[in-house]
């Protein structure tokens, strides 16, 4: 005898792989996978779908990188010697500069959220890893808000284009893989975004 999930259950369901996507991006953002992380990204598999395609070379990126190297390689784009190849800020992305009004946008956003830094944390707010966590938090629940309205004013207008640099960054290796996985988490977001209600 056979069931019927229901329509509720598939969303819910689809939500949390959502989160889970935009928290496992965030996370590769803030600092290079452990050896654990990388195993487990190893052995994803995919379809034929863009995102199943995305999955599948950041699989098969694992499987041909070691930690250190990935530590290396993520020096090189986000941290370097006097400034990385990358700069994963809202801020540079939408204005040219650093600590300009898409960070104190972002600020007004996250403090009407109740979510704020936490202590020790070097990093402006509006570093992509920190948003990718907050957004995640947003769809599943665990923070309270519209993951419509934050993705609309905080990662749509910019996120696409960092990852789309990442993917053609010349330091990348691994971290292409990674800045496809989030240009096409964010391409379908988008596209999603714009279906009538």
């Amino acid at each position: 005898m056979g069931y019927s999930v229901s329509e509720a259950d598939t969303l819910d369901r689809l939500d949390a792989e959502r989160a889970r996507l935009f928290a496992l991006i965030g996370r590769l953002l803030s600092a290079a996978p452990d050896a654990a992380l990388l195993d487990g990204l190893s052995r994803l598999t995919g379809d034929a779908s863009p995102l199943g395609r995305a999955c599948g070379l950041l699989a098969s990126a694992a499987q041909r990188a070691t930690p250190d190297a990935i530590e290396r390689e993520f020096f090189t784009l986000f941290i370097g010697v006097g400034r990385g190849e990358i700069l994963p800020y809202a801020s540079y992305y939408l204005t040219g500069f650093l600590h300009e009004r898409p960070l104190a946008e972002l600020r007004g956003t996250l403090a009407a959220l109740g979510i704020r830094r936490a202590p020790g944390v070097p990093e402006p707010e509006d570093h992509i890893a920190f948003i990718c966590e907050v957004y995640a938090g947003l769809i599943d629940g665990t923070t309270a808000g519209d993951p419509a309205e934050f993705f609309a004013r905080h990662l749509k207008p910019w996120a696409g284009r960092l990852a789309a640099d990442l993917e053609a960054a010349e330091g990348a290796n691994f971290y292409r893989a990674v800045g496809a996985l989030a240009r096409t988490a964010i391409d379908i977001e988008a596209a999603a975004a714009a279906l009538p209600n």
